[in-house]
């Protein structure tokens, strides 16, 4: 039987095995990662951002088989339903994402990783397939006895980083935050069961990892993009506050679900409660941030409109805390240009930690494989990153209404 052969804009073509990893791309829940931005609120900053979960799925997919491929070609022997098991893992690693994942986790799903999910329906979906997806599972948890495979999924340099960074980058036109997808996956070796990168690719290293830090801070963590998942973040917290006291609310049935049952719903690990979870996306959000706009809750409504109409936070950036000064000025004057006490100020003003590690030496860090067979830890060779724990930067940001901005 024919291979489904996908033309992707990243990589080309890409050839897809017929068989479980078919089955898994036609499958309702993988087709429903197409209806969800990969990027969420980012297309308000750059137009291009509308390319999905499900193509960044299929382009780790891609990369995972030049991975697995190369790996062999270096004498790693691999039986093919490993091979089998790590692309249908990697296909599914972000099955469990739900729409504008993060603020959706903040807010209506406090306490449960889009990871823990993405879990969950993969067993469930193992469960329908007859067992067919127990290796992808072993090795999506880290614990098949080959853990290359599980840090090929998920590790500080592994296939889904590489692809989210070329493909966002490529979409929003951030031609600095591309990294040499190719050539970090030709240089890659397997030393005492771990993923290493060959001497010769340690400068390609520095470059992910400084085009990392490009992307979070032009891209993932940009101001604006920050502003906007705010401010959708206090509408679906004031959306969830109005109906658990019964207030008569617009909201599509699985959003309806996760607004009104708070306290009573499902428990987590139930068939209902990943089946309403399931029919999450985008549109769900949309639809009722457009008709909450006319909801008779100033707060909502106002909150909505903001969002939809794209009249964000304005937002100050500091590189240390926000002197409380400033920010018993902002909501002073706010309370008085609005009329708002002090429960309300709270949907209004925000201070917001952001921070992007580059490097995190204490969990399972990059190892660089030196001529003579011995493994080397990143930052002993590395000036970029640091050996005493996590290599990042961090800011502050002062969120609140811009038509105050003259005010203060």
């Amino acid at each position: 039987m024919r291979p489904l052969i996908i033309n992707d804009p990243v990589y080309g073509f890409t050839t897809i095995p017929r068989g479980i990893l078919c089955d898994i791309i036609a499958h309702p829940w993988f087709q429903r990662l197409g209806r969800i931005r990969q990027l969420g609120m980012s297309a308000l900053v750059y137009p291009g951002a509308q390319h999905t979960r499900a193509a960044h799925s299929i382009g780790a997919f891609h990369l995972m088989q030049a991975a697995l491929k190369g790996l062999m070609e270096r004498g790693e022997f691999l039986f093919a339903s490993e091979i089998e098991g790590a692309e249908a893992a990697i296909l599914l690693h972000d099955v469990g994402h739900g729409p504008f994942s993060h603020v959706l986790e903040s807010t209506l799903l406090p306490g449960t990783s889009h990871e823990a999910i993405s879990l969950r329906m993969m067993e469930r979906m193992n469960n329908k397939l007859a067992g067919a997806l127990t290796l992808a599972i072993q090795i999506f948890k880290g614990e098949h006895p080959k853990h290359f495979l599980h840090e090929l999924i998920s590790s500080q340099l592994d296939v889904d980083r590489l692809d989210y960074l070329n493909r966002d980058s490529f979409f929003c036109g951030v031609r600095e935050g591309a990294v040499g997808a190719d050539r970090l996956i030709a240089m890659m070796r397997i030393v005492d069961g771990h993923l290493a990168v060959d001497a010769k690719g340690l400068y390609t290293v520095e470059n992910y990892l400084t085009s990392r830090r490009v992307m979070y801070w032009q891209v993932y963590l940009h101001k604006t993009v920050v502003a906007a998942e705010e401010v959708l973040r206090q509408a679906l917290r004031r959306a969830k506050y109005l109906a658990e006291h019964n207030e008569d609310l617009f909201a599509p049935p699985a959003l309806g679900q996760f607004l009104n049952n708070s306290n009573s719903q499902p428990p987590r690990d139930s068939d209902e409660w990943l089946d309403n979870y399931a029919a999450l996306e985008d549109n769900d959000i949309l639809s009722a941030l457009k008709a909450w706009q006319l909801h008779d809750d100033h707060i909502l409504s106002t909150l909505a409109r903001m969002f939809m109409q794209r009249n964000l936070f304005k937002v100050e950036v500091c590189e240390s805390q926000i002197p409380m000064e400033r920010i018993s000025q902002v909501k002073e004057v706010l309370a008085k240009t609005w009329k708002l006490g002090e429960e309300e100020l709270s949907y209004f003003v925000h201070t917001i930690s952001v921070n992007t590690s580059l490097y995190n030496s204490t969990q399972d860090g990059i190892s660089i494989a030196q001529r003579d067979g011995t493994v080397v830890p990143l930052p002993r060779l590395s000036p970029i990153v640091s050996d005493e724990g996590t290599t990042g930067e961090s800011k502050t940001y002062l969120l609140y209404p811009r038509e105050i901005a003259g005010s203060i």
